[in-house]
């Protein structure tokens, strides 16, 4: 494959030799915009985070982006996911099903337990005298509700390890066209018209969608009211899949219990934001993807793609236009 390889992706020199290897040509790992700018205007393949707006006059030669995260909303301003682009897009979809859903639990399980009021104690060098001075545990995962909003490879992941802790899991997704269609790791499913049902009946929700003009705002006020006020959300798809204003009325007002939040409609979420000060908020920036082992699973799932592009095979991950993701 003659195939010019860019990357800004900094890969160890192991994987970078996976991955050449794979190409069965030079992959050539950029560390700057210059240097960057240098070599696109021969790369056939690209794997970047960030692409250039005039990627068409700097890069004519490109015919495949490998994206190292899973959500490509970022790149929608560029034009290269307009079906006419002529580039193909792939995500790193799957890569983060394990951090993700490791992170799920410990923020469902830290909400349980209050233990961000239990640091504070801690901080403060005082020993409770009894759990229920400052509402500290009571509250257990076995024989809750959790729902997943998403059945992809992340909602897939928690929806097993929901099992495991006892749960009963339900989840909605837009494949699902029918009521309790027949899934493995689901107790029940829903179609995405019986969404504010299935709220309805959940402890637990997690958000696991992609961002797209269909799930912006999929959560505001009439979904949050749909909620029980014992229910906990945790959100790390994507800020804007919730409408924030809403959500801080309806943590303000007790329409649920907490929210556990990766994301944010803006990042970095601003200093003035009430969400800060909550102390039923669990807020993390933007890290349940962040993994030790991160590199190494996107090395890999870029080699794959490198032999099947090479071979004429179908990528994984190809993003697809027509559903936005």
């Amino acid at each position: 494959m003659a195939s010019k390889v860019i990357s800004t992706y900094r890969f160890t020199p192991e994987s970078l030799h996976m991955l050449q290897q794979a190409a069965s040509t030079e992959v050539i790992c950029v560390t700057d915009q210059e240097d960057l700018y240098t070599h696109l205007l021969e790369a056939e393949i690209l794997c970047s985070f960030a692409v250039p707006e005039n990627w068409r006059q700097l890069a004519p030669n490109l015919r495949w982006l490998q994206y190292p995260g899973a959500g490509v909303d970022g790149l929608r301003a560029s034009g290269l996911l307009d079906p006419q682009s002529g580039v193909i897009v792939t995500t790193a979809t799957g890569i983060h099903a394990t951090t993700i859903s490791e992170y799920v639990f410990g923020s469902m399980l830290m909400f349980n337990w209050n233990w961000p009021q239990m640091v504070r104690l801690q901080d403060g060098h005082v020993w409770a005298k009894s759990a229920g001075w400052y509402s500290l545990g009571g509250r257990e995962l076995a024989g809750q509700t959790l729902g997943i909003v998403g059945m992809g490879s992340i909602g897939r992941r928690i929806a097993q390890l929901g099992r495991a802790f006892g749960m009963r899991v339900v989840g909605s997704r837009r494949s699902f066209a029918e009521s309790n269609a027949a899934d493995p790791d689901l107790d029940q499913s829903y179609p995405p018209d019986r969404l504010h049902e299935m709220l309805s009946t959940c402890d637990y929700i997690v958000l696991a969608v992609p961002l797209t003009p269909e799930t912006e705002h999929m959560i505001g006020e009439a979904e949050l009211r749909a909620m029980k006020p014992t229910t906990y959300l945790v959100n790390i798809a994507r800020g804007h899949v919730i409408d924030e204003a809403a959500l801080i009325k309806a943590l303000r007002e007790g329409w649920i219990a907490g929210a556990g939040l990766d994301v944010a409609e803006t990042e970095p979420l601003p200093s003035h934001s009430p969400l800060y000060g909550m102390p039923n908020v669990i807020l993390t920036p933007h890290i349940a993807g962040v993994s030790v082992h991160y590199e190494q699973r996107l090395a890999q799932l870029f080699a794959d793609n490198l032999q099947r592009y090479r071979a004429g095979q179908p990528l994984l991950n190809r993003f697809e236009p027509a559903r936005g993701y």
